[in-house]
């Protein structure tokens, strides 16, 4: 029996680390904008200031779990309005499948945080070791000064960027001023230390140490993708067929003896996944564009067209073997699958607007209380109790005006308030408990249930709203 009969295929192969190479061109500037915007965004974002009035945060941003509710400029979301995160969240997800189903992994290569985060700790490698040549040399040095210094050095400044990265995620929870001050002086919650050592912890092993391992074994969406894209998704490809065979035209060699593909292995070298996109499409690639760039940089220099490598879909892989040209770009964005993706992201964005601006800041919810379900009262009255909860959304106190609807043989009391009136502060909501009577004799006592509108209005202005529910009599006619 041969050595290849009694051979069995490795499950799990010890990483290999990845050392990119530096490469400039236009997909590498795009993601340098792209980071640099991102990155402004989430660490700026908390400290941004919005006016408030006295008894809130003044903070733009705030996702506040203490009372329940989410703070984006001049929009307040409240627990009940949980609608539109929800909306939003679906909104997300439908544009991820939109853009994948135009641009393939466009998500992955230029705005997953994984990959900014690891873009911006091999950009501090770079510094601190060298481009990738210094930095494999040192890598395979034995350990030494020089060694521990850079490392050193290395991973006190991806620490720190673990740490802004852990703090600027808490300062979204809380008033950013008051946590950091909190922070310094060692009088913050608990929770708060714990969330930024975690967070701290793992940005510096995700985009330190496991990198693209965490694209390939941890984050499903390499494995979800294929159900998204079809034949015209447009993605990274190597035009094998203007580049093989490969290899560098030497001296005596007919014209056509290689490819436009020189092997020089560029594309490899910059590559942060560590692949060879001439191998064909793969569950790691990223689609970052970085081979493009090196790829192109090469042909610019060895005098061949450029795009040997480039973004390309499967259907003007076809034309262009044919050599006809590919398809306009909009025709292949532009396609069922896009339109339908494109037409749900924006019904669910506009039906989220309207009703964003159709909404009142007041609301209530009425709760009966069922214990007992109705009290006859010495008169023969019948009383039925509810608790009514009363949303102020307004950053201003006002007074709530409570009334039954179109049914005059049921009154209606409030505990602890003389009248209908009952005052709700600024940004806060009221239980209120509510005594609902109807005299002996009426219809709706002497009725197994009816039903019942109650108006809740604000003392000087129009708006009211009204909530339904229902009154239990006796059940005697």
């Amino acid at each position: 029996m041969s050595s290849s009969e009694n051979f069995e295929p490795q499950l799990y192969a010890k990483r290999e680390p990845v050392f990119p190479r530096r490469v400039k061109g236009s997909f590498r500037t795009l993601k340098w904008w792209l980071m640099a915007l991102m990155l402004g965004i989430y660490y700026i974002t908390p400290w941004i200031r919005w006016d408030r009035g006295p008894d809130l945060s003044d903070q733009a941003v705030l996702v506040d779990l203490a009372n329940r509710r989410f703070f984006f400029f001049m929009v307040e979301i409240w627990p009940h309005e949980f609608y539109f995160v929800a909306g939003l969240l679906i909104m997300a997800g439908i544009g991820l499948f939109l853009f994948t189903s135009a641009l393939g992994r466009v998500w992955c290569g230029y705005a997953c945080p994984q990959t900014v985060w690891t873009d911006l700790y091999i950009l501090v490698e770079r510094w601190v070791e060298g481009d990738r040549n210094a930095r494999l040399r040192l890598y395979r040095q034995p350990w030494g000064f020089e060694k521990i210094r850079k490392y050193g050095t290395k991973w006190l400044l991806w620490l720190l960027i673990g740490l802004a990265t852990g703090g600027a995620w808490v300062f979204y929870f809380t008033d950013a001023p008051t946590l950091l001050r909190d922070l310094v002086t060692f009088n913050a919650h608990p929770v708060a230390y714990g969330t930024i050592a975690f967070l701290t912890a793992t940005t510096f092993l995700f985009g330190g140490f496991f990198r693209e391992q965490v694209c390939i074994y941890g984050c499903p969406w390499p494995r979800i993708q294929a159900a998204m894209m079809d034949e015209d998704t447009i993605t990274i490809s190597y035009r094998e067929w203007r580049g093989e065979p490969r290899g560098k035209q030497r001296k005596g060699e007919a014209e056509d003896a290689h490819g436009d593909c020189i092997d020089c292995m560029a594309c490899v070298n910059v590559c942060p996944m560590g692949i060879d996109i001439r191998d064909g499409q793969q569950l790691a690639c990223i689609t970052c564009g970085l081979c493009i760039d090196a790829c192109n940089d090469v042909m610019d220099r060895i005098g061949k067209p450029r795009e040997l490598i480039g973004y390309m879909a499967l259907t003007d892989e076809t034309r262009e073997r044919a050599g006809n040209p590919p398809k306009s770009i909009w025709k292949h964005v532009f396609r069922p699958r896009t339109i339908v993706y494109t037409t749900l992201w924006a019904g669910i964005g506009l039906g989220l607007l309207v009703a964003l601006f159709l909404r009142t800041d007041i609301d209530m919810s009425i709760s009966p209380i069922r214990n007992p379900t109705y009290v006859t009262l010495s008169n023969g009255s019948i009383r039925n109790t509810y608790d009514i909860r009363l949303r102020n959304m307004n950053e201003n106190a006002r007074q709530f005006y409570v009334t039954v609807a179109d049914n005059p043989s049921i009154t209606l009391t409030m505990e602890g308030v003389q009248g209908q009136l009952v005052t709700v502060g600024p940004d806060e909501q009221l239980i209120q408990r509510v005594y609902l009577t109807a005299s002996a004799g009426t219809p709706a006592a002497a009725a197994a249930t009816t039903p019942v509108r109650l108006w809740v209005s604000v003392s000087g202005e129009t708006d009211r709203i009204y909530g339904e529910t229902v009154f239990n009599g006796s059940g005697q006619r």
